[in-house]
């Protein structure tokens, strides 16, 4: 295993000799990466995160000189800077303390140490270092104090600014790690630098830790490959997360990390800002708490959030809050600390109360009121989850991997009383051809509607007007007789993907329902609670028609609803009035 030491270091710290080796390319930083690497630097002013840590420097230490391996471009451009901060005030800002030299072109380095810009012509390379000095003297210029920004600028790069710092094993080959990191520009990830951190030799004092470095090391990778294989259990990671993170190249274990960084409230302000955020934040914390401590600390957290995994109640509870986007994980673990199991319990009670607690009743949202869906949305998810959670012996578990599984969801009304958008004879054809069955299923022989669509279908060319007068007859004959008052309240609608939404918007209940089984035996996923009212498991025996979606279909659908969630309620959903 290669011994890494990646670290922090200061830009005002960086000394020695740089030798850029001949496998790379030259200075080619235009004035777009330039002036956004300067704006980064200078918006540290009222900002208070303490920090900013530039991408990082990959080197391979010779002792007497280091071999930039990557991070040439902003190397240079930190030197350019110096060097311009040095011409404008010699006698308070010095030169950088570091040079940078070069395989291929070693007149390069003599170019550097004078920036002479009749020189920009002679070749490409100085081409652009005297572009980036020109762009700093003009981003510079244009400030209503130039010679504050400069002193700011060198405030911050003694105060504020860091690279990482990537050190090498001396048994790493360069020019591999530098094709690794360059071709298909595979950077280094936060996860990547914080396992090094762990790894390396240097990272640890001599009394740190009991046993030898060797088993401490191997201990910890293992560890860590078990905590990064078993978050890639979507079972798992779904649960904790709505986050895709399906990628191979990818790691997961930065939920973990991330978690740790949030609770140490070091980079709140850092995540959002740098993408090595997570790796800073651990750079703080070991100055206060030793490596074996944030170890600890780590595997602590990953084996709270199994214990809830394997929870049932807190599995689903904790499940919805997440997967609704009540809370995130963050805010439910925050609470959870130093709670007993009843009290952390009670917690997500509260949290779920809140999730979806409205003004007035649910019977009165609509699903063409802005903000109604959503509200109607969240409501239905719990009902789903609450329905598996609460099933006898504990059989079965919500699937959140599968609800979350690169599909969206959105309400689908169960029986939909008008059929709007369709304006192709396919659609039609399809319409007609569906509705038929459900016409031959109750026995319809006395308005002649079967026989109007088998004649209709067999013409060449459809007319709207006669699909459309045909399609509210058959409308008429499906529905049942005051369904339209209750179309878009919550009575009426179920979750689903909203790919199998659209396979079935348009339909009557019948139509839907036996699609709704037909997606269920191909192995489609359906919500469990969707899939219980297409199949009337909620609808009393006495009186149930199955062909239809009425009154006595809303009443106990709602009442199954206010069973299911009576603990997160205020006040009953009540289907509407004269029910």
């Amino acid at each position: 295993m290669a011994d890494i030491k990646p670290t922090t270091k200061k830009v005002s710290e960086i000394e020695g000799v740089f030798v850029v080796p001949s496998y790379q390319r030259g200075y080619r930083w235009g004035t777009d990466e330039v002036v956004r690497l300067l704006d980064d630097i200078y918006n540290l002013h009222g900002n208070e995160v303490k920090g900013y840590c530039l991408q990082p420097i990959v080197i391979k230490n010779h002792g007497d000189y280091y071999e930039l391996i990557d991070g040439q471009q902003r190397l240079t451009t930190l030197y350019i800077i110096y060097h311009y901060m040095h011409t404008q005030v010699s006698n308070l800002i010095k030169k950088p303390k570091f040079s940078l030299k070069y395989k291929t072109r070693p007149e390069k380095e003599d170019f550097l140490e004078e920036m002479d810009m009749s020189m920009k012509e002679d070749n490409i390379d100085f081409w652009y270092m005297c572009n980036a000095l020109e762009t700093i003297s003009e981003w510079t210029k244009a400030k209503e104090d130039p010679a504050t920004a400069i002193f700011s600028m060198n405030k911050y790069f003694t105060d504020n600014v860091k690279v990482i710092w990537y050190e090498a094993d001396e048994n790493e080959n360069p020019v591999k790690l530098f094709e690794r990191l360059n071709i298909g520009k595979i950077a280094l990830t936060s996860a990547e630098l914080v396992k090094a951190m762990f790894l390396s030799r240097g990272s640890y004092g001599e009394n740190e830790h009991i046993m030898p470095y060797d088993k401490k090391q191997e201990e910890i990778a293992l560890q860590w490959d078990t905590i990064e294989k078993e978050l890639r259990n979507d079972s798992l990671w779904f649960f904790l997360t709505n986050s895709k993170n399906r990628g191979a190249d990818t790691t997961r274990i930065d939920l973990i990390l991330d978690l740790m960084c949030e609770k140490s409230k070091l980079y709140e302000k850092k995540k959002n800002a740098d993408k090595y955020g997570t790796f800073f934040a651990f750079e703080e914390m070991r100055k206060e708490k030793s490596l074996d401590d944030l170890w600890q600390e780590i595997m602590g957290i990953f084996l709270v959030l199994k214990d809830w995994y394997w929870n049932h109640e807190f599995y689903h509870k904790v499940g919805f809050l997440i997967a609704s986007g009540a809370k995130n994980l963050t805010e439910i673990y925050m609470a959870s600390r130093n709670k007993k199991k009843s009290e952390f319990c009670e917690i997500l009670d509260d949290y779920i109360r809140e999730s979806i607690k409205i003004d007035g009743n649910y019977a009165e949202l609509s699903y063409e009121e802005s903000g109604d869906a959503a509200r109607i949305s969240r409501l239905l998810l719990l009902f789903n989850i609450e329905s598996v959670r609460k099933i006898e012996e504990q059989s079965q578990r919500f699937p959140f991997d599968r609800f979350k599984a690169d599909v969206s969801w959105t309400l689908e009304h169960i029986h939909a009383q008008q059929s709007e958008g369709m304006n192709k004879q396919e659609e039609w054809r399809m319409w007609l051809s569906d509705h038929v069955r459900s016409l031959r299923a109750i026995g319809d022989k006395q308005t002649g509607l079967v026989k109007n669509i088998e004649e209709l279908l067999e013409k060449k060319e459809l007319k709207k007007h006669e699909f459309e007068r045909l399609q509210q007859k058959v409308i008429e004959k499906l529905s049942v007789q005051g369904n339209g008052e209750y179309l878009h309240s919550i009575g009426n609608l179920v979750l689903l993907n909203s790919s199998n939404n659209a396979a079935l918007s348009n339909s009557t209940f019948d139509v839907k329902r036996n699609k709704i089984i037909e997606m269920d035996q191909n192995g489609l996923y359906i919500p469990f609670c969707t899939k219980m009212v297409f199949l009337k498991y909620y609808t009393p025996s006495e009186g149930n028609q199955v062909h239809f979606w009425g009154q006595q279909d809303r009443i106990a659908y709602i009442q199954a609803i206010n069973d299911k969630l009576e603990d997160y309620l205020e006040e009953p959903i009540t289907v509407g009035q004269g029910e």
